[in-house]
């Protein structure tokens, strides 16, 4: 299961005053299919996925009783962000 802290749940308004429109889909589709996986703020975990040609979307969470929870997530510049840890 994945669940969202009430953080996470205020970055989608936040993005949207910002022009980035994120869903809840989207961020769930980053975890359970991340394209790539930082593990360097262990126990965090940060998937990423592409949200366009120029940027990504990373999720910070951690796993927590079988669940995971959902710290915050950000939109990316891909340049910024290419050289990141393949998921195991």
């Amino acid at each position: 299961m994945i669940k969202f802290t009430k953080h996470a749940n205020q970055k989608f308004k936040i993005l949207r005053l910002h022009n980035f429109h994120i869903s809840k889909k989207e961020v769930i589709k980053a975890i359970q299919k991340p394209e790539l996986i930082d593990y360097s703020r262990l126990p965090l975990l940060i998937a990423q996925r592409k949200l366009d040609r120029n940027h990504v979307l990373r999720v910070v969470y951690r796993e927590e009783d079988g669940d995971k929870l959902v710290i915050t997530f950000y939109p990316g510049r891909i340049k910024h962000y290419e050289k990141r840890k393949k998921p195991q």
